[in-house]
């Protein structure tokens, strides 16, 4: 591995604009880099939209839109706010820039904060990237926590390695979701929450298992929260009614969900964001893969159950349809593993009853 430190540095720019998942898989790189220079000027890129996932320790956040920007490319506007981005990077003097997103557009934004040493991925997700950057980093491990750890000790050799996250919810979002509690009648000692969307179809397992799973452990005292986004109000439907009563859904912003994972006992869910939230929390994890690797992308660092059937293949290919080896997983499987993981905690459901995966009302 490459290391790009020189002197000491004062400054030192992090970009990882998004998405939820990619910002908390960055958090453990960011509490190492802090560690190591606890005196420098830690600043972080990052979209808007995300913010409320930094991690604590940031000391200067610039938040950009480059979605809007890409919308309007030719607006005065989009270029007004450009230039103004471009001028608070370079208010700050930035000695080093660490682009963990490997994208054109942040390496671009690292170039154009005039940080003299920019290190980045020798092959990062966009290959044009690796252009603008002055030091090139080639990881050997294989989960991307890891390899983002590895870009961070390339500035800071000998650190010791910091994996942990730091985030903590805001009071508007405690209060907004301490009535919200009141109203869903949710118990104080917890629930579950269940997210059955995904960024693309293939990996996203079907609603009716999710509401099987959310019966079974409604059934056995644990009720569900469905966590879902914009334009998934169906598929929150479709769990709640398969779940006979059992699940909840509620449509939070990102920093609402931060506090609705929180107070949640354990989260069951695909290779998405919230379940990376969950783990960043240090919160079970019931992690449902079909073509992405987990290997790779799965929980990091709590205790976890993944299941991935052997029948499916890694692909990032956006498929609409729900990945055949997905299919192949039971919603019977993933109601044990969460009952598994439940049982280890001190507080445990009120049965241990194997029944009822197949729903019936809620009494």
């Amino acid at each position: 591995m490459e290391t790009a430190q020189a002197a000491r540095p004062r400054s030192i720019l992090v970009l990882r604009l998004g998405s939820m998942g990619d910002i908390l898989h960055t958090h453990a790189a960011f509490a190492t880099l802090r560690a190591a220079f606890p005196a420098a000027t830690l600043g972080w890129v990052i979209e808007d939209r995300w913010r409320a996932l930094l991690p604590s320790g940031v000391d200067a956040v610039h938040a950009v839109d480059t979605k809007a920007w890409r919308s309007a490319p030719f607006s005065d506007e989009t270029w007004e706010e450009i230039l103004d981005a471009i001028r608070g990077l370079r208010k700050v003097s930035y000695e080093m820039a660490i682009d963990f997103q490997g994208a054109i557009r942040s390496s671009l934004i690292a170039r154009f904060s005039g940080a003299p040493r920019r290190v980045g991925f020798a092959q990062p997700r966009e290959k044009a990237a690796a252009m603008f950057y002055t030091h090139l980093v080639r990881p050997v491990a294989r989960h991307v926590v890891e390899q983002n750890m590895e870009l961070a000790l390339a500035v800071a050799p000998g650190a010791p390695p910091q994996f942990r996250s730091s985030l903590s919810s805001t009071r508007g979002a405690r209060e907004w979701w301490s009535e919200q509690m009141k109203r869903l009648g949710l118990r104080t000692q917890g629930y579950a929450v269940v997210n059955p969307g995904a960024g693309w179809g293939a990996k996203r397992w079907p609603p009716e298992r999710y509401g099987a799973v959310a019966h079974f452990l409604g059934a056995n005292g644990l009720l569900s929260v469905v966590n879902f986004g914009p334009g998934e109000e169906e598929l929150a439907r479709s769990v709640t009614s398969a779940s006979g009563g059992y699940a909840h859904a509620v449509l939070c912003s990102v920093e609402e969900l931060v506090e609705v994972t929180r107070c949640s006992r354990i989260l069951v869910g695909g290779d998405t964001g919230p379940v990376h939230l969950a783990a960043a929390l240090g919160k079970p994890v019931v992690a449902i893969f079909g073509p992405t690797d987990p290997e790779r992308t799965g929980p990091f660092g709590i205790e976890a159950a993944v299941l991935r059937s052997a029948s499916s293949r890694t692909t990032f290919r956006h498929h609409s349809q729900p990945d055949e080896g997905l299919l192949d997983i039971s919603a019977e499987q993933v109601a044990n593993a969460a009952l598994r993981l439940l049982q280890r905690q001190p507080q445990r459901l009120h049965s241990a009853s194997e029944a009822s995966l197949h729903p019936e009302p809620r009494p």
